[in-house]
């Protein structure tokens, strides 16, 4: 076997000496003043809201609800004409059939003018209940790939019916003018019916997202359950064909404080059951609650379910 030569040899020896002696240099030195830390976990039990991360993330909220509404609109044919066209060929529809025909009272106003006057909150709450409840499946891939409140996504979707919203009302003023009817001085409280009918949009909506990440079916239901609770709210007749205390006790359903509010605002010769609002108000409010507490809860498992 052949040596290798003594120089080679003299320099391996002094390479590993000089290795074996020196410390080796980190390639990454931490700052000494690194800054906050945030830790993302999961959550655990019936876990706090967290308002706090969603009030951070209010510029992400903005975007979510401008993309949901480019994204509606986005390649269609009559654009933002359907928020005109959706409450008004259903004012059609039931002016044919329930006020000339069946003779549904309307509270000594035209029929049409009530009907649709229903119609504008309920297109919001239906739309924006039908965005919320698909809108963590439809957004799967952003759930999966970053942290952000995921609160966000459901609250966005229905933001964004927002602008529909004005829209038909834009056109209800219309309609109202050609009817002669007056605009009530009580029309400084229609944002209080506003909200109330975005807080129930969105508590139900909290509801069905998360449930609809777990049980597909949810969105196979939604149609049956959004026909049934519009029959259900008093937009096609009037909630005064009911007596107390079970006036009172339809309040329960949220829409009905909804809509009859909104009359109540609009036209100065609609009178409104304060109880039945009030009921309604209620009604809305725990099934909020309820539901961010249910998001919440299930949060931690939408990352592995969508």
């Amino acid at each position: 076997m052949q040596l290798a030569p003594r120089g080679f040899q003299s320099l391996v020896e002094s390479a590993m000496k000089t290795t074996n002696d020196t410390v080796p240099t980190p390639l990454y030195r931490p700052p000494d003043n690194p800054g906050p830390i945030m830790r993302i976990q999961p959550s655990r039990g019936w876990i706090g809201l967290r308002l706090g991360d969603l009030w951070s993330y209010r510029e992400l909220l903005y975007f979510l609800t401008w993309r949901e509404v480019k994204v509606r609109y986005k390649q269609t044919v009559l654009g933002a004409s359907w928020a005109l066209l959706q409450p008004l060929f259903t004012m059609l529809v039931f002016s044919l059939f329930l006020g000339r025909l069946a003779k549904v009272p309307s509270d000594r106003m035209p029929y049409p003018l009530f009907c649709l006057a229903g119609l504008v909150p309920w297109s919001f709450f239906s739309n924006g209940l039908s965005q919320s409840a698909n809108s963590l499946v439809s957004n799967s891939n952003l759930i999966t790939k970053v942290y952000f409140p995921r609160l966000a996504i459901p609250v966005s979707a229905v933001l964004s019916g927002a602008i529909d919203f004005a829209i038909s009302f834009v056109m209800l003023v219309a309609i109202m003018a050609f009817y002669r009817q007056p605009l009530s001085l009580r029309i400084v409280y229609l944002p209080l019916f506003f909200l109330l009918a975005f807080v129930t949009a969105l508590g139900v909506g909290l509801w069905l997202s998360a449930l609809n990440v777990e049980y597909r079916d949810v969105r196979y239901v939604l149609p049956f359950l959004t026909q049934f609770w519009m029959f259900s709210t008093p937009i096609a007749y009037p909630s005064s064909l009911l007596d107390e205390p079970w006036r009172s006790i339809y309040g329960l359903n949220p829409m009905v404080g909804v809509v009859e509010g909104f009359r109540w605002s609009m036209f100065p010769t609609i009178e409104a059951s304060s109880t039945m609002i009030t009921v309604s108000s209620i009604s809305a409010v725990l099934i909020l609650i309820g539901g961010a507490f249910y998001f919440c809860r299930m949060e931690r498992t939408f990352a592995d379910l969508v």
